[in-house]
């Protein structure tokens, strides 16, 4: 989001920001920014969000939600990421001077392939299959998907939707999972790595892809926006060669973490403590990673900077805010 509003600040547009009440991640907000406190399942908060002065014509970005590494179901992952859009869709609806939504899904909404075939856009997207849609979060944001794409189609609202894959990069304030993981890979905090792969773009580039699809996103299509793919051990070799960090010699085979991850789920049960490992953790590196940006290349300009320079980017970053050593290893 911080990312999205630099770009658009640089070029010279008016921006707007939704802020749920006392998120502390306002302070990260531009100050050029107008802020608008709210919260996205209040329909009248969302309103008076997108209310603007007469003559003024609008955008909505919409990139709000909550994450879940949990797979199983959550009643606030699916207010905020199912109603909330739902608010959004109406809201915009009822606003003529919106031009245009860009909803912002997820990779995890669209169905998965067998490993070997690349992931493509797809035109309908099913909460309910249980066997291509895993988790939770997969599942809300398959599901507000749908209902983008049932206001295009039913009521004429003109909006997009980006599928972001992983995300990377410098300035994640919040500290991810991603970056909490990296930091844990530097620090020498991982001494055993796992087999697999993920997909993850850099934050400036999905920054760069939303703000592409309110530019030239055509009315009820998707557009993926994803990298290479890339193994963990890839990933944890480029961290050497940025930091000289401690090398991870061994990574196991993914059927053998999952029985572990199984295993200490088990007893995570019995004594309240947070497993390691788990059995979705395995899941997501096993999982067919493959996505295809193809058609956001070339329909929206997308691209995408190697992952070298995005670890070189994020590295720097680290060392700045302290999370790293200034010489790790």
């Amino acid at each position: 989001v911080n990312s999205e509003n630099l770009y658009l600040l640089k070029r010279g547009e008016s921006v707007r920001a939704f802020v749920l009440n006392n998120d502390p991640s306002v302070k990260y907000v531009p100050k050029e920014v107008e802020i608008c406190l709210g919260n996205l399942c209040s329909y009248e908060d969302v309103d008076r969000f997108l209310t603007v002065p007469e003559g003024v014509k609008t955008i909505v970005i919409h990139c709000a939600s909550v994450i879940s590494l949990n797979p199983e179901y959550n009643p606030t992952v699916m207010k905020v990421n199912v109603g909330g859009t739902k608010n959004i869709v109406e809201a915009c609806l009822s606003h003529r001077e919106c031009q245009k939504l860009v909803y912002v899904s997820s990779t995890g909404a669209i169905p998965e392939k067998p490993k070997g075939e690349k992931i493509t856009e797809v035109d309908h997207f099913d909460p309910d299959d249980e066997e291509h849609v895993v988790g939770c979060y997969s599942k809300s944001k398959a599901a507000a998907s749908q209902v983008v794409l049932d206001a295009v189609h039913e009521k004429g609202l003109n909006a997009c939707i980006v599928h972001p894959s992983g995300i990377m990069g410098p300035n994640d304030m919040a500290l991810s999972q991603t970056t909490s993981t990296l930091i844990k890979i530097i620090n020498g905090q991982m001494p055993v790595g796992l087999q697999g792969s993920f997909n993850l773009c850099d934050v400036r580039d999905l920054a760069d892809g939303c703000i592409a699809a309110a530019d030239k996103g055509k009315k009820g299509e998707c557009y993926i926006l994803g990298n290479d793919e890339v193994t963990l051990k890839q990933l944890c070799e480029m961290l050497h060669d940025e930091t000289g960090c401690k090398k991870i010699r061994f990574y196991l085979p993914l059927s053998l973490a999952e029985r572990i991850a199984a295993s200490q789920e088990k007893k995570a049960k019995k004594t309240g403590k947070k497993p390691l490992m788990t059995t979705f953790n395995v899941y997501n590196l096993a999982r067919n990673n493959d996505y295809d940006s193809s058609k956001a290349k070339r329909e929206l300009g997308y691209h995408t900077r190697p992952y070298a320079q995005t670890v070189h980017d994020e590295v720097a970053w680290m060392k700045e805010e302290h999370l790293i050593p200034e010489i790790a290893g």
